[in-house]
């Protein structure tokens, strides 16, 4: 019996345990090691599907267990970090409000059983893809975590904002509109290597403004976030004419 089959659900599971992991240390003394769970999961979903490919191990299995793990890593655990944010930051637990970013997970446990679904989803997106508003949410409760007193700070301190966000972020996942994906092929047409070739060169730019502005590296994360979802709706635009 073959054992390079079980590699890429092996590396799925992986994932779970960082988002697991991430839940925890969410709720202790230090819950900015909840983002570096979420950043190791997001590298173990990255590595499962690669695995997959080439090791040529793909089975149906292995697809469902991928979303039943990224549902914890990229949504319960981001949406627990901002009812945390808001119970420190905002009104508290006590308030309705606290609850909203809890929505998030409902979002991204729609996102995911959609795509398992949606056959046009192989080589691009249709909304916006689970991780990356994961990873939005959990940058921006890091970033206010050392930075209270910056704009974003201020932004999380309205109890308002992160509910708000959680919607949006709902809509723009369970959306039909097109995003780019990063499932390199052969037959892919050349603007959308090229498209994916600008995004990469405008994370190094943001990068290197950040790290020369010497402010909170998590500050990337999120304006690279943003910086995908605005692209997207960019490239839109000539479509809809």
């Amino acid at each position: 019996m073959s054992l390079k089959k079980y590699i890429p659900d092996f590396i799925t599971t992986l994932n779970l345990a960082c988002g697991i992991t991430g839940v925890v240390f969410s709720f202790g003394p230090h819950p900015h090691w909840a983002f570096y769970c979420m950043l190791a999961a997001a590298v173990f979903d990255f590595c499962d599907g690669f695995a997959a490919r080439l090791l040529k191990a793909y089975s149906p299995m292995g697809k469902e267990l991928d979303s039943l793990c990224d549902v914890v890593s990229f949504g319960v655990l981001p949406s627990v970090m901002m009812y945390n944010n808001m119970k420190v930051f905002a009104w508290g637990a006590e308030n309705f409000w606290a609850f909203l970013p809890l929505l998030l997970s409902i979002g991204v446990a729609l996102r995911l059983a959609k795509f398992n679904v949606d056959e046009r989803q192989h080589e691009s997106f249709l909304g916006l893809a689970s991780p990356v508003a994961a990873l939005l949410c959990a940058s921006l409760c890091y970033y206010v975590e050392f930075e209270p007193n910056s704009l974003l700070g201020a932004l999380c301190a309205n109890s308002l904002f992160l509910p708000s966000l959680s919607l949006l972020l709902c809509i723009l996942m369970l959306c039909e509109m097109p995003m780019f994906s990063f499932k390199f092929s052969k037959d892919q047409p050349k603007s959308l290597n090229l498209k994916r070739l600008m995004f990469v060169l405008d994370i190094v730019v943001i990068a290197l403004g950040v790290l020369l502005l010497r402010t909170n590296w998590a500050l990337i994360v999120i304006l690279s976030c943003l910086l995908y979802i605005i692209k997207n709706i960019i490239f839109l635009l000539p479509l809809r004419r």
